[in-house]
């Protein structure tokens, strides 16, 4: 009689693991559809050359079609960034070499 209990015992037990990874299956199941499909959006997508401009590009080209000079708040009226913006990419123009202040404020390209 002992060996009929624990036989029972046995398939209770095997039954309760049984549901549980039927429980779990569809969960993993999710989550190796979520690596799959992250997985080509991590691959690098390369960008055709001479198709979009930059920040800076733009704030460049600004400077380059006046020939008196432009000041900060025309450049932001113009290309629709805000100050901060506009101020960091002027700095590192100016860092680059590609354009100078003519006065405070009021830029030109070199």
């Amino acid at each position: 009689m002992t060996t009929k209990k624990d036989f029972l015992e046995l398939s209770k037990d095997i039954k309760a693991i049984a549901r549980k990874v039927d429980r779990l299956l569809p969960a993993v199941e999710k989550s190796e559809k979520a690596k799959s499909a992250k997985k080509p959006a991590a691959k690098p997508i390369k960008k055709q050359a001479g198709k979009t401009m930059t920040a800076a590009d733009t704030i460049l080209g600004v400077i380059s079609r006046s020939k008196k000079g432009v000041d900060t708040a025309t450049i932001m009226a113009k290309t629709g960034y805000n100050q901060k913006k506009v101020a960091n990419f002027v700095y590192r123009l100016k860092k680059q070499g590609k354009i100078k202040s003519i006065e405070k404020g009021i830029y030109l390209k070199v």
